[in-house]
């Protein structure tokens, strides 16, 4: 959803507005087998940057990123991401948000799960979808984490130098 959202600007704006009905566009089932929800999508920029939590429980859209982990299910984790979101996103995850980013709390219930569209890492322009997944994870998607085009950037580069000096010994 994510990596598509950053190279169809069609598609973005249709998970925008309907999050289920373009999860479904994909193949993806957006509701949980447990009950109907809906899903809404939002989208951090360089500006602002959303997390998910939910503070009643841990509803949360298995359907699209699989089981939660423990630490969203915690007290600690709900309270502070209310209370806090900023310090704790520093302290518990080490993400470091500028003091101009705007920092928005969605909070998911029994019938409304969220997921989040982080901001399309710099440096990427001119990657392919594909390739773009790579950068993509759970926790981009639950806002305690941004995609990170370095660590596969790294790797890209090296599958390419192995490439172009295999061409020259062959």
């Amino acid at each position: 959803l994510v990596a598509r959202a950053w190279v169809d600007d069609d598609f973005r704006a249709r998970l925008l507005v309907d999050a289920s009905a373009a999860a479904a566009e994909v193949g993806i089932k957006a509701t949980n087998s447990t009950t109907k929800t809906k899903l809404k999508a939002v989208a951090s920029s360089e500006g602002e940057h959303h997390l998910v939590v939910c503070t009643l429980c841990s509803c949360y859209p298995i359907s699209i990123l699989g089981l939660s982990p423990s630490w969203y299910k915690s007290r600690s984790f709900r309270a502070r991401a209310v209370r806090e979101p900023r310090s704790m996103l520093k302290d518990s995850f080490g993400l470091h948000l500028a003091e101009e980013v705007a920092v928005r709390v969605h909070d998911s219930t029994a019938d409304l799960r969220y997921i989040v569209i982080p901001a399309r890492p710099k440096g990427t322009e001119g990657w392919t979808e594909e390739e773009l997944m790579h950068l993509v994870t759970r926790d981009t998607m639950i806002g305690v984490a941004v995609p990170k085009a370095m660590g596969y950037l790294g790797g890209r580069v090296l599958i390419e130098r192995i490439a172009s000096a295999l061409r020259l010994i062959a």
